[in-house]
């Protein structure tokens, strides 16, 4: 899976910045913010569309590990992701 995209629509601008910092420490991972899908501004939703995540097709076992829990954390406390790719 070279690059794949996840999404939280309820997640926090600053937990999407968590969570692409999170990831960039494994190495071989590449996060980009996506824009948001609604331009307009709601408390209850997302700042951000996603991220996507490039690199995870090169990774180790391990690392591939460390991105699903890493994954899991968050979408236990923040609901689940959505996934494409």
């Amino acid at each position: 899976m070279p690059t794949f995209t996840i999404s939280n629509h309820q997640m926090p601008l600053a937990v999407y910045r968590e969570v692409a910092a999170h990831l960039q420490q494994i190495e071989g991972i590449t996060v980009t913010f996506l824009e948001p899908i609604d331009r307009v501004f709601s408390y209850t939703e997302s700042q951000l569309g996603g991220l996507e995540i490039t690199g995870a097709d090169r990774l180790t076992d391990l690392d591939k590990i460390r991105v699903d829990r890493l994954l899991r954390y968050y979408a236990d406390r923040y609901n689940s992701w959505e996934i494409d790719g």
